[in-house]
């Protein structure tokens, strides 16, 4: 089982414990960890801004995954559930290692601010209202997933909730509500700007 608990070790569990040509949802799950929510919602989170987006379909994917992870914790199940369909889907691992290679040099910054603060915001109830950011951070991705680079504030949210949950860091939890809000925002212009809007 993979330990995750900051960014860095989520992307080196990505390119140690996958491997070939294509890669799974099942396998970047398993690499990463399939019985605890905060290093999938990081993982969901890495993937909604990674260039594995640019493949058609995949924002509106992640955003469904985010949408049934989340309500799993809103619902307090012990340990995610995901379709065998959906772990079955797979992508090009150059891809994923292209990601992973660009975000290699956010990682370390990144994690030298974690630590464990306000950490009972990640766990019951409050965990809940962070569920819900994470379900109106997947919700905002479905519009925002026509324009370019439309989904990458809520992305944001969802990686850093994930990566709040798995580091027990509640400041990074209140971040991604911030970033939620820049999403809404951004939705909100692009939707006044539209010429029934």
């Amino acid at each position: 089982m993979a330990k995750v608990n900051n960014l860095e070790s989520l992307l080196a569990s990505l390119t140690e414990r996958t491997s070939g040509e294509d890669v799974t949802v099942r396998d970047m799950l398993n690499a990463v960890g399939r019985r605890s929510y905060g290093p999938i919602l990081l993982l969901l989170g890495f993937i909604a801004i990674s260039p594995l987006t640019i493949i058609p379909g995949t924002s509106w994917l992640v955003a469904l995954v985010i949408l049934l992870i989340a309500g799993q914790i809103l619902l307090g199940r012990p340990f995610p559930w995901v379709p065998r369909r959906i772990l079955d889907m797979s992508f090009p691992r150059a891809a994923l290692v292209n990601g992973v290679e660009q975000a290699r040099k956010y990682a370390r910054p990144v994690d030298k601010v974690l630590k464990p603060r306000l950490p009972f915001l990640s766990q019951p109830p409050f965990i809940g209202l962070a569920a819900l950011v994470c379900i109106a951070a997947a919700l905002v991705m479905f519009p925002l997933g026509l324009i370019p680079f439309g989904p990458v504030l809520p992305s944001l949210a969802v990686l850093l909730f994930g990566l709040g949950l798995t580091a027990r860091d509640g400041v990074l939890l209140i971040g991604a509500g911030c970033g939620l809000a820049g999403a809404v925002w951004l939705l909100l212009r692009v939707w006044s700007a539209l010429p029934f809007g």
